[in-house]
């Protein structure tokens, strides 16, 4: 009796000895697969390059319909929607991507709230047009520079101040501008300005100049001439050292990638990438010149 019962242990050992193994191996893939889907504390890790913009600020991005490029390139698609994003700010996430060997992943999200979605996690980095601040600084962090742009004043052509070559000569205009940019704080070097109204987005910036609510906008070049491309209403006025705008303290002409405060390691990966692609002054211009052929300007 007692060699039976001795028997039977050794038999049980065994079998539970064999789930244990073909447990092991059948559960190894599932595993595997399931901690593929979660996301890692790097972006490199992942393989997945999340990119939060508006997809609503021409040249620098903007949303169509489709997949297709005036250029033979190809647009890429925008999370959680049908539609796909284009302009300068995904040929330079496209170039980032490749030099650093992931996909992208771009997320449309309204200005007003884009940094608040990175660092809710929503995405990893920005990458959308956005200019660096010391105030942003504070809750943020730069990389070094992938555009630089100049700033200008948008005016209706057929309005009272389309002939307009300085600033002196915008005193006592109204002036409206794009809500949360550093484009707020060049309002005020306007004489005797009528400040108006801030928008959203920087289309209905130019829709105000455009229906004369506003004698005049201020947006950067790339964006104004766009805008003259899209609008037969509007020109814009590229204004003299000598009687034009002077950089506000704590803000800056350089256009940076942000990312979360303290990411370092990120931070230097992109700078890193950067300097691989080679984005010199005269690439940007190439690029950008580009973003504004291929706008695709009734979509």
């Amino acid at each position: 009796m007692k060699q039976f019962a001795k028997r039977m242990v050794c038999l049980l050992t065994g079998i539970l000895m064999v789930l244990a193994i073909l447990t092991g191996c059948s559960g190894t893939p599932k595993d595997e697969k399931s901690d593929s889907l979660v996301p890692s504390s790097t972006t490199e890790e992942r393989g997945v390059l999340r990119i939060g913009m508006e997809c609503a600020y021409a040249p620098f991005n903007w949303t169509q319909s489709t997949a297709e490029v005036a250029n033979g390139d190809t647009a890429v698609p925008i999370y959680g929607t049908n539609d796909y994003a284009y302009g300068y700010d995904i040929m330079v996430a496209k170039l980032l991507a490749e030099e650093l060997d992931m996909d992208l992943e771009i997320h449309k999200v309204e200005w007003s709230s884009i940094v608040l979605g990175m660092n809710a996690g929503d995405y990893d980095i920005i990458l959308a047009g956005m200019s660096y601040s010391t105030e942003r600084d504070q809750s943020v962090d730069f990389t070094e520079p992938y555009y630089v742009r100049d700033n200008v004043i948008i005016v209706n052509k057929e309005g009272a101040y389309a002939n307009a070559s300085g600033l002196s000569d915008f005193t006592g205009a109204s002036c409206t501008t794009q809500i949360g940019t550093s484009w707020v704080h060049y309002v005020p070097q306007i004489p005797e300005v009528e400040q108006l109204t801030y928008y959203e987005t920087t289309a209905e910036v130019v829709m105000a100049v455009s229906m004369g609510t506003a004698d005049c906008g201020i947006l950067d070049e790339p964006t104004a001439l766009s805008a003259t491309l899209a609008n037969d209403n509007i020109a814009y006025i590229k204004l003299p050292a000598e009687d034009g705008f002077t950089v506000p303290e704590g803000t800056s002409l350089n256009i940076c990638i942000a990312v979360k405060e303290g990411e370092s390691a990120l931070q230097k990966t992109l700078n890193d990438a950067l300097v691989a692609i080679s984005l010199d002054e005269e690439k940007m211009a190439e690029l950008m010149n580009t973003a504004i052929e291929v706008q695709p300007l009734g979509d």
